[in-house]
């Protein structure tokens, strides 16, 4: 028993170490990942002529940096505390493997010492033939083979024991060096982490001096919001009303049907259709199209390829102390950046939006809008398919940068985008 417990401890042990490397991998990947999008809007950042103030979108950028280099402390300090459990776990298995061993070394010191005593073939036979009768002979001379194998078998243990605490002791010390060089680089990320902020603060302090240009250029920002939000509703409207028309038309034409087949059947009562969302999804069609989309939430490709969100959904403070609502994401990606369709569904239209524009897919009652774009090569009424191209993003020629806006509706109703794409 006391083996099995052994086997069942050490198990259990070896276990743990496979969930920590999966957990240890899942963070390395996150901290990669977020590495990779920090280092994409530096590059962004170090291409703005020095010459130029700072717009709002570019400081969204550096707020943006911000959260990134915050996330990913938040990322190397979850790495820290699984590593500080996994010492203290090998730390308990190096003990207990070292208790084990003494237990098991003493007790095959006592029997190579009982074996010494009895190793003569006379001790042994006088061992047997003492016996009272031959079934206590046949007894005695399975216990010395017995005897003979749980020696063999507890040098092995010893040997198999002796090679696991090496294995543990090993990965202890391997432990204890990532933690050390884990701890290194969180410093030099918050190093890093102060400095941006306070590029940021020097570069506010900067935008509150020139007052009038902020005014126009947030002033800017919110009547393009406008028009666009405008342009989408009323889109959207057509297409529920367009919607309610035919779901009242049907029922008109199956009361008409069913007045034919039996005159003498009162008229039943007209059928009112809700001027909702809820009648783009009436046909089994869109019923169908409305529920697989609602199904994959969490798991929508991005729109573009690559890219970070630079600009989050709902109210927030931009920049400086001025509060706007934004109805959708804006994600920073590479001038000339493809556009694609994150689900399929129809082209309800495609719109002109001061300079720029924006397209309007349906996904039964759902809604995806892909904005400031530089092309479309898409139409109206088009029906497209999941990551196919659409367009591709503009980049703003006075400061350099190349955001994608992004929304999702329910009917008119804007949703938190970042809820729908894939991690």
């Amino acid at each position: 028993m006391r083996f099995v417990r052994l086997f069942i401890f050490v198990f259990i042990f070896l276990s743990g170490g496979k969930l920590f490397a999966q957990s240890s991998s899942e963070l390395k990947r996150q901290k990669e990942a977020l590495t990779r999008e920090i280092e994409m809007l530096n590059s962004s950042l170090k291409q703005t002529s020095s010459s130029k103030r700072l717009s709002l979108k570019q400081i969204n950028v550096l707020e943006a940096q911000i959260r990134l280099r915050e996330q990913k402390i938040g990322t190397i300090n979850s790495e820290i505390r699984l590593l500080n459990n996994q010492i203290s776990d090998n730390t308990s298995t190096v003990h207990s493997l070292q208790s084990q061993l003494e237990k098991l070394k003493k007790e095959y010191a006592g029997m190579v010492l009982f074996a010494f005593r009895n190793q003569s073939a006379y001790s042994k036979l006088m061992f047997i033939f003492a016996a009272q009768d031959f079934n206590q002979a046949y007894k005695r001379l399975k216990y010395l083979q017995q005897f003979g194998d749980y020696r063999r078998k507890q040098a092995q243990y010893i040997l198999g024991t002796q090679k696991d605490l090496n294995i543990k002791i090993v990965e202890l010390d391997q432990n204890k060096r990532q933690k050390s060089n884990l701890l290194s680089e969180e410093e030099k990320e918050k190093t890093t982490l102060g400095g941006e902020k306070n590029n940021k603060a020097k570069e506010l302090g900067k935008l509150a001096k020139e007052e009038k240009q902020l005014k126009r250029e947030i002033s800017k920002k919110q009547q393009q919001a406008a028009r666009l939000n405008s342009a989408i509703r009323a889109a959207i409207n057509r297409e529920i009303l367009a919607a309610k028309r035919k779901a009242e038309q049907e029922a008109r034409e199956a009361a008409a049907r069913a007045k034919a087949e039996n005159p003498s059947a009162p008229a039943p009562a007209p059928k009112t259709v809700s001027n909702t969302s809820s009648v783009l999804a009436a046909t089994p069609e869109a019923l169908k199209l409305s529920s697989d989309f609602l199904s994959n939430r969490g798991r929508l490709p991005w729109p573009v390829s690559n890219g970070v969100i630079v600009e989050g959904f709902g109210p927030h403070r931009q920049g400086v102390n001025v509060m706007i609502n934004n109805d959708g994401i804006d994600i920073k990606t590479a001038e000339g950046a493809s556009v694609r369709a994150v689900f399929s569904g129809d082209v309800t239209r495609v719109m002109d939006v001061g300079g720029s524009y924006a397209v309007l897919i349906r996904h039964g009652e759902y809604f995806t809008v892909y904005s400031n774009l530089k092309s479309v090569n898409v139409s109206n009424g088009q029906k497209v398919s999941v990551k196919q191209a659409i367009g591709s993003v503009i980049t703003d020629s006075s400061d350099g940068t190349t955001l994608l806006h992004f929304e999702v509706r329910k009917g008119a109703d804007p949703m938190n985008p970042s809820s729908w794409l894939a991690n």
